[in-house]
């Protein structure tokens, strides 16, 4: 569990994939394939070190999530926490000063637009944290490396694990229905779907027609919300009954494994799907047919996708080693827009709801990085984001 720990804070909140051989995800090998491959990635590990490289400067860090601000639609934060990654950022709906991010210390908050952070951690027992789920009344989800569900209910002032029965199925990503916030789904490294309609106090699995591959990311239909996207190894799996059946759909890729999902607000059938090493995919059908849109992105492994709430035409891609990249016609051609970003290993972006041209990114070392200009310039924020291992 400490190398695989490690290995995540290295590579970011996501396992490394080494494939889909069935040998190592089929249920009787379940744990052989995760000893090979925690084994792997401290091969890698090792073999990292003794090269000489660091994670800090122009190209340290590893960006995985954007955000910007809702209601400013030049406003845009880059997060790279200073000594720590940006795994994952939140911006409350109601309070859009107030963001939220996850880093292997835990949970830092700041309540003036990333200025000044503190951490709040207090009944947060596992505190390396892969990612944040926020719901429409400010509530918030934070899913552990460790596989595990906290929830707080007041700011991050307090937190309480829910889902104990999901503690050993190493939980990948959480999705909140925007209509009905108490029913939560929960995709698990075991290719399994777990649901709540109670806020997370029990959880029930669901998911007829799933193939046992991971699934990495969850997406739901902000107009019918009953309409559920799956990422997972084997592509990608949709529901129009709130879970209980499961199809594959989707032609126009050869690529497998999706790390992440998004859903254009204006329009649900447009999906983006960032794809592990094949950048990303855009489908305008609901999933019935996918098609490349990479012109422009010269780094292919994206991490992380937000779309301006406001005007969804312009989308924002954080990636591995490139930084950010930004479309103004959704996708149909990139650049990048890193000037002031010092650390272009992107973890995270988030967009302020109430003022979209403030973004926040976080990437693997360099800090927080906040842009009030849709991302032309950046600078670093994050006073107060300090290792607390330590």
């Amino acid at each position: 569990m400490r190398i695989r720990l490690l290995m995540r804070s290295i590579l970011g909140s996501k396992l490394l994939r080494i494939g889909t051989c069935p040998e190592f995800i089929g249920k009787d090998y379940r744990r052989l394939g995760r000893l090979v491959l925690c084994i792997f990635l401290f091969s890698a590990f090792i073999a990292y070190a003794d090269s000489g490289q660091t994670d800090s400067g122009p190209y340290g860090g590893d960006p995985q999530n954007l955000t910007t601000d809702s209601f400013t639609a030049a406003a845009i934060y880059a997060a790279t926490l200073t000594y720590l990654s940006a795994n994952s950022l939140a911006i409350d709906p109601v309070t859009p000063t107030t963001i939220y991010a996850a880093t292997r210390s835990g949970i830092f908050k700041s309540m003036n637009g990333g200025d000044d952070w503190r951490g709040v951690n207090t009944g947060l027992t596992d505190l390396p944290v892969a990612s944040l789920a926020m719901d429409p009344f400010s509530t918030i989800y934070a899913r552990t490396w460790a596989g595990g569900i906290f929830k707080s209910m007041n700011g991050g002032d307090s937190w309480k694990e829910i889902g104990t029965a999901l503690s050993d199925r190493d939980i990948q990503d959480l999705a909140i229905d925007p209509v009905t916030p108490n029913t939560i789904y929960a995709g698990t490294w075991y290719g399994e779907i777990f649901k709540s309609t109670d806020g997370g106090d029990s959880w029930t699995e669901v998911g007829t027609g799933l193939i046992d591959f991971p699934v990495t990311s969850l997406a739901i239909d902000p107009v019918t919300p009953t309409t559920i996207y799956a990422g997972t190894w084997s592509w990608i799996f949709k529901s129009t009954d709130g879970g209980d059946s499961w199809t594959k759909v989707g032609t126009g890729s050869t690529y497998l494994s999706v790390d992440f999902l998004i859903i254009d607000p204006s329009t649900p059938t447009t999906i983006y799907a960032g794809i592990w090493s094949g950048g990303i995919f855009k489908s305008m059908d609901g999933g019935d047919s996918w098609k490349e849109v990479n012109t422009g992105l010269t780094d292919r492994h994206v991490y992380s996708l937000a779309i301006d709430p406001v005007t969804p035409t312009t989308i924002y891609a954080g990636t591995r080693y490139g930084g950010v990249f930004k479309s103004p016609n959704r996708g149909g051609i990139w650049m990048q827009v890193n000037t002031g970003l010092t650390d272009l290993r992107v973890f995270s972006l988030a967009i302020d709801p109430s003022s979209p041209s403030t973004i926040y990114a976080g990437t693997q070392y360099g800090g927080v990085f906040k842009s009030a200009n849709e991302g032309d310039s950046w600078k670093e924020v994050g006073t107060g984001l300090t290792d607390l291992s330590g």
